[in-house]
């Protein structure tokens, strides 16, 4: 035994937007036994195979066309008007757990877009969120996910710049700068969610107590990549695992002091899970 200490990240774990969402489509599993889900319902393999076991069905947007008569879970990540559209049209019932989060901004970029602004949004290129986020702009907002992407020479000289909810607050605000620096005006519209942004700070502090960090995360999770490397930058001893399966007993010594964190798409019963099998190492 290597009689490990190991202790969870309080703050780890869904945030309430994933929360909500699950309790959501958990309900309607317990009542009715199935219920198609419109991607991913997290970003995360193991929570998922859990919920497809009480009968979740994930299906893609191609699927969804075959699709009718049907109750459909909208997940976190929000949707853009042509699936409300297709629901409609094919007699769907949709369970919207769009994040109000989200939801908000949704809305703040169809005004502008009604008001002809000329949107930038600083996101993941094909993320389910930003794709909702086209969505209200007929497609039409420019979308970046670093300033090499844009030629600050060409742009507008006013721009109204947005950003996906889940991105780093420190890089939205130095993309603001320097914007500004070239001479472009920037209508700043902070739309990052603090509950995730917030987790930044929390998890450098953290990460600095232990011998080693295990970061607990599916690989599909953007959330969970940017988090590992926060982890990573203050404990070089850090570990990305997507379950048990991927711990590695040579990477301790006797009595180290282990810490466990997560995406906001990681579950907290798999950190525990994760927690039980490093004590019995």
């Amino acid at each position: 035994m290597l009689n490990l200490t190991v202790e969870i990240d309080p703050s780890s774990g869904f945030c309430f937007g994933v929360v909500y969402a699950i309790e959501m489509a958990e309900d309607i599993l317990d009542e009715f036994g199935t219920l198609y889900c419109l991607g991913d319902i997290v970003h995360n393999d193991e929570e998922v195979r859990r919920l497809e076991a009480k009968g979740l069905q994930i299906i893609n947007h191609d699927q969804m066309e075959a699709i009718t008569d049907a109750k459909v879970l909208i997940r976190a990540h929000g949707e853009p008007p042509s699936t409300y559209e297709l629901a409609l049209k094919n007699n769907l019932e949709l369970i919207d757990a769009s994040c109000p989060v989200v939801l908000k901004l949704q809305n703040r970029i169809k005004n502008s877009f009604d008001k002809e602004d000329k949107i930038y949004i600083y996101g993941k290129h094909g993320h389910a969120e930003v794709v909702g986020l086209l969505g209200q702009t007929n497609n039409e907002a420019v979308v970046f996910q670093s300033l090499e992407e844009l030629d600050l020479a060409s742009m507008p000289r006013e721009i109204t710049l947005y950003s996906q909810t889940t991105k780093s607050t420190d890089s939205f605000y130095e993309i603001n700068k320097v914007l500004s620096e070239n001479g472009i005006t920037v209508n700043t519209n902070d739309t990052i969610c603090r509950q995730v942004s917030n987790r930044d700070k929390e998890l450098r502090d953290f990460a600095r107590k232990y011998d080693r960090i295990i970061f607990v995360s599916g690989t599909k999770s953007s959330n969970g990549k940017v988090l590992y490397n926060v982890c990573k930058d203050q404990n070089p001893n850090t570990y990305f695992v997507s379950s048990t399966e991927d711990v590695k007993p040579e990477w301790f010594t006797e009595k180290e002091k282990i810490g466990i964190c997560g995406a906001t798409s990681t579950p907290m019963w798999l950190m525990e899970q994760v927690k039980a099998h490093l004590e019995q190492l």
